[in-house]
Order: structure tokens, then sequence, then C-alpha cells
């Protein structure tokens, strides 16, 4: 027993002295928890968590045996989430440019995805479908084998036969074949939720309408029976629902299905505003890429059909987004990029945000505080607390006043670590 016990003290006593303490400053701090801008802030950071936020300058435990990080001029932030993004898919690749590329590529693609977006300052990212590559990404990322965000991985998405998520339904009939995740009753479905938690996932995907670059987008696709099901399964084993709803009677049966999040949310109506600000329903609603779209769109494959209907849907959406807003429905950062536009421009958004409604702090905090709310994470990331990971940004200048400079993300750290140091 005293054998065991000495050997526990010293395993404990070689990792406190292993502990990394590091100390950042800058002039600025946004504190997205409190709404405000902090100036000279330090941050103490010991084994990747933040252990205190003070002023520039404060004495630290461990004094000359800390490492220091000091920003000069630049503005602190959290580190950014994405709440819709899709690692493994790629904008020139569209619908049937796809097709030659074999089913591994789509995981090497992630490596790359994954990059760029940690380096652009999205320390955290919600992968919402294609296949299980995003569980294999995450999974590579925690073992340190290459480098990207936090992942929160959907696996397969889950919708009926011949509907938005259902890959097959671009071929002819003669292959006969339908993409993992469908079904087609609450039991099938049901099924759905177990598969993909049992093959890693933290979140479910559900298809309820059709999409911009399918079929009809307002076209539901699941009936309310059948998304309750989804619904309750999953928060049965503590799993989150996000609902891809362009649709208006999609919305509203999502919002009474009780799902965590609506993707797109781009037909919604005054009741279902109504009814997302009485349940607390997160809308995500990327309101940029059509942007993207229209410019590089017809290169890339998309037809001129979808173009045209892209337009038309961004119009209504950017309403139907300045609307929620206005009404105080709460809302979180989401840009499909890898569906819609390359990943590199996720950090565009945040702009347009701003034009149609919200203020600079509020679009920060939809990718920040609000985000990590939706995920459930508040324990550790979205803000710059006492607890958290030390995942931070930094910016030249006051995001809060312009909010365009989150484009150009300065500093990256995640978990402690310098991802991107910052450059004269």
């Amino acid at each position: 027993m005293r054998i065991v016990l000495a050997v526990v003290l010293a395993t404990a006593l070689v990792s406190e002295a292993a502990a990394e303490t590091v100390v950042v400053s800058a002039a600025h701090l946004v504190d997205v928890l409190r709404g405000r801008v902090i100036d000279e802030p330090q941050v103490v950071i010991t084994d990747g968590r933040i252990v205190s936020v003070g002023q520039r300058g404060a004495a630290v435990p461990g004094g000359a045996d800390v490492r220091r990080i000091d920003l000069g001029g630049m503005t602190l932030l959290p580190g950014l989430i994405d709440m819709h993004v899709h690692l493994g898919d790629h904008p020139t690749h569209e619908g049937y440019r796809s097709l030659p590329y074999t089913d591994s590529y789509w995981v090497a693609q992630s490596v790359g995805t994954a990059k760029i977006m940690l380096e652009a300052g999205f320390t955290t990212v919600r992968n919402l479908g294609r296949d299980l590559a995003d569980v294999g990404i995450k999974q590579a990322i925690e073992e340190g084998l290459i480098p990207g965000p936090r992942v929160i991985p959907a696996g397969y998405q889950l919708g009926p036969t011949g509907g938005h998520c259902d890959y097959g339904a671009w071929l002819p009939p003669s292959y006969h074949w339908t993409a993992p995740g469908m079904g087609d009753s609450p039991d099938e479905l049901r099924h759905q939720v177990r598969a993909q938690r049992k093959n890693g996932a933290e979140v479910i995907k559900v298809c309820a309408t059709g999409g911009v670059f399918t079929r009809n987008p307002g076209q539901q696709q699941l009936s309310e029976a059948e998304l309750t099901a989804v619904v309750s399964e999953a928060h049965m084993w503590g799993l989150r629902v996000a609902s891809h709803a362009h649709g208006t009677e999609g919305i509203k049966a999502s919002i009474r299905a009780g799902v965590d999040t609506v993707e797109h949310a781009s037909f919604i109506d005054d009741e279902g505003i109504r009814l997302a600000r009485e349940r607390g329903t997160w809308l995500s609603m990327d309101i940029y890429n059509t942007e993207y779209v229209q410019a590089h769109g017809a290169e890339n494959g998309v037809s001129a059909n979808s173009l045209r209907t892209d337009r038309e849907v961004a119009v209504v959406q950017r309403a139907a987004f300045r609307k929620a807003h206005a009404a105080g429905v709460r809302m979180v950062y989401g840009t499909d990029v890898g569906g819609s536009m390359p990943h590199e421009l996720a950090a565009k958004q945040f702009a347009t945000m701003v034009e149609n409604g919200m203020t600079p702090l509020e679009a920060i905090q939809s990718a920040t505080r609000n985000a990590a709310q939706a995920l459930g994470r508040e324990r550790d990331v979205g803000a710059v607390e006492v607890g958290r990971f030390a995942d931070l940004i930094a910016v030249r200048g006051d995001p809060a006043q312009d909010i365009r400079l989150l484009e150009q993300v300065a500093f990256v750290m995640k978990g402690g670590q310098v991802v991107r140091p910052a450059t004269p």
C-alpha cells in the first residue's frame, strides 16, 4: 500500500512539475459574456486551460518560470466557433463533379480544410454531415497527428429516401444506391440516430426540407412525428439535433419537435419566429455564402436553375434574419463552408450579419458565447474565462468597431498552444 501511495505521489509531483504556465497579454479583450471590451488584459494559462484573467503586469505564480506572449496593441477574443461546416466537402466538387474521386479522398481533403479553419481563428467547428470522415478527423486532431479545430462530428446525415441528404438521388435508378443515414419512418430514423452515435457522432443532423442545390428548398420532407422521433432518441442519448430546414412548414415542425438548432431557416414566418423565441431554439442562418455562389457557382458546376434559386432564397433569408434578430430569437454563427463556399471565407459572414441588423458585438457573441451555449459546452469553449480551454485569437484593432478585422486574424492559440504566432 505504501509503495502504491509513493508511486501516486511521485506521479502527481512529476505532473505538477511538468505543468506549463503561459501568460498572454494584449491591449484589449472582448468580454463576450458581459458584452464589453476590457483594457490591458492578462490571461494566465496552465496546461491548456485558463486559470486567471486579470490586468497586464499583475504578478503570476511561478514568476520567471512562465512563458510570456505579449501581443502589444492587439485585441484578444475567444476562439471562434462555426456551427455549420462541411470539412469533407468543397464547392469546386459540386454535384456530379464529385463522382471521379475515390471515397477516401474526402478524408484527405478534410485534413487540409481543418487546418485552414483553425488558422483562420475557428478553434471549434460543428461538422454537419457527409460521412464518418469527420469522426476520424476529430480523432486524428485529438491525437496530435494533424492540426485542426475541436470537431463536433455528425457522421451521416439523416433524412428520407430521395430527400435532400440522399446523395443517391442524384444517380440513375439502375445504380440502386441510397445514402447511409436515410429512414422512412419514426422507427427507422430512431435506428439511424443510434447508428450515428455508435460510430462516434456527437450531434445529429437531420434534413427536414429540400435544399437550394437539390430540389425545392421549401418542400417539407420529414413529418413532425419523424422529427420528434429523431429528437427524443438523440436527447435520450445526450446528443443535440441540428435540422436542415429552409421551408416554412419544415422549420415549424422542427421547432415543435424540439430540435436544438435550425439550419438555414430561410423561409421562417412570423409563427416560426414566435415558436423559436418561445422555445429557445437557436437559428443558424448562413446569410453570406450566396456572394460566393453567385460569383463562382457557374464555374464550379452549379446549374443555372440552382443559381436562380440561390438568388431568390438569399433575398428571403436575409429578410428573415433581420426579422428574427429584431424579435429576439437566439442566433448562432453557421456558414455552411464546404457545402457552398471555401473554408477560408468563413469569417466573411460576420460583416453580412452586421449589415443585416446585428451589432459587431452581437455577431462576435453568435460565434462565441451563443455557440458554446447551443453546444452545451460553456465550461470548455466560447469565452475567455477561468476554467475554459485557452482558445484565443487576436486581431489588430477593435473588432467591436470594425467587424471585418475578424477576416484577418493575426494570432491563434488552441488549448494553450500557439497555432498562428503574431508577426510584426
